[in-house]
């Protein structure tokens, strides 16, 4: 099984994934991502990071992001259009969901459905650490934001955002030859 940095050519992208069909460095145009496997990913990802938020794989349908929130930060008030699900690995925090606490710390996960006001706040003494899967993707597939201001920037310019071809239904993505079902992968 061959080792893939996601995004290598991005300076700062440390993370390490296998897979049967790297090396593959998703872009806004190739929705083919090949089969991903992050080994240990729940118990081995870093006490510390240096990125806010870093896209690891983009698919057809959904994403997977690694994001730190440093002590004392928090991600924003915000609503996605999208499904969130997020998996807390180190740290402890607070989430506030639709004007509800709830204490995180590692090994939970809260799934936020489109349309949830949510934030989380790291309240522990160490870098709150998490992967989230967005169901469809959320950010461009080669996003690194190495703080949550730089991210919001982006944001709001608009050149943060998830291919065209992420907010597409299955029977447009089948038509348009975007799903081979090989059997195989």
């Amino acid at each position: 099984m061959a080792s893939y940095k996601p995004n290598s050519g991005v300076p700062g992208h440390e993370s390490s994934c296998h897979s049967l069909l790297f090396p593959f460095l998703p872009t806004l145009t190739d929705p083919s991502p090949p089969v991903a496997y992050f080994p240990k990913m729940a118990t081995a990802l870093p006490a510390s990071s240096s990125e806010f938020r870093k896209v690891l794989w983009t698919g057809l349908y959904s994403q997977v992001v690694i994001m730190t929130i440093p002590v004392g930060g928090d991600i924003g008030d915000e609503v996605h259009t999208v499904d969130q699900a997020l998996t807390f690995t180190s740290g402890k925090g607070l989430a506030t969901i639709n004007g509800k606490d709830q204490a995180v710390e590692a090994g939970d996960l809260m799934v936020v459905p489109a349309g949830t006001q949510h934030q989380f706040v790291n309240s522990g003494e160490e870098p709150l650490i998490l992967y989230t899967i967005y169901s469809p993707a959320e950010h461009a597939p080669t996003t690194v934001h190495h703080t949550k201001e730089q991210g919001d920037k982006e944001e709001d310019e608009g050149t943060d955002e998830a291919p065209e071809w992420t907010r597409k239904g299955k029977k447009e993505n089948e038509a348009a030859g975007l799903v081979k079902l090989s059997g195989k992968y």
